[in-house]
C-alpha cells in the first residue's frame, strides 16, 4: 500500500516523485520541499520519514551574497520483527509525537535549542 498523491506537508502540497519497493517521495514543484519515506528490513525493521527543506539565504562570510541551505527533520521507527503489533508500535509513536507537540511544541522547541 502506497501514500497517496499528492501528500500534504505544510499547506503545499508535494506530488509524487519517486516510487520504490520499500520508499517513495514526494517534492514541491520548485524542489525547495521533500518528503522520503522509506522501510528496511534486516534484524529489526526501520520505518523512516524524512523532510528536508531548502532556502536560500544570506551568506554569514559575506551579507552581499545568497547561498543555499538545507535542514531535515526525520522520524524513525525502529521496532524487532517480532513482540510487537502495528497497533502497538503505533502507541509508542503516537506518545512521542504527542509528547513533542504538546504546549505548542514546547518540547521541540527545547530540542532546537540544545536542551537535555
Amino acid at each position: 500500500m502506497a501514500f497517496s498523491d499528492p501528500q500534504t506537508v505544510l499547506t503545499q502540497a508535494l506530488a509524487r516523485t519517486g516510487s520504490g519497493l520499500d520508499s517513495g517521495s514526494f517534492t514541491k514543484d520548485d524542489g525547495t520541499r521533500k518528503l522520503e519515506i522509506s522501510h528496511f528490513y534486516g534484524k529489526r525493521t526501520r520505518r523512516v520519514m524524512k523532510f528536508t527543506d531548502t532556502k536560500n539565504a544570506a551568506d554569514p562570510l559575506n551579507p552581499t551574497l545568497n547561498k543555499p541551505y538545507s535542514m531535515s527533520a526525520t522520524l524513525t521507527v525502529d521496532i524487532p520483527p517480532f513482540g510487537y503489533t502495528v497497533a502497538e508500535a503505533k502507541v509508542i509513536t503516537d506518545g512521542l509525537v504527542a509528547y513533542l507537540t504538546a504546549s505548542s511544541g514546547a518540547r521541540v522547541t527545547q530540542l532546537l535549542g540544545g536542551e537535555s
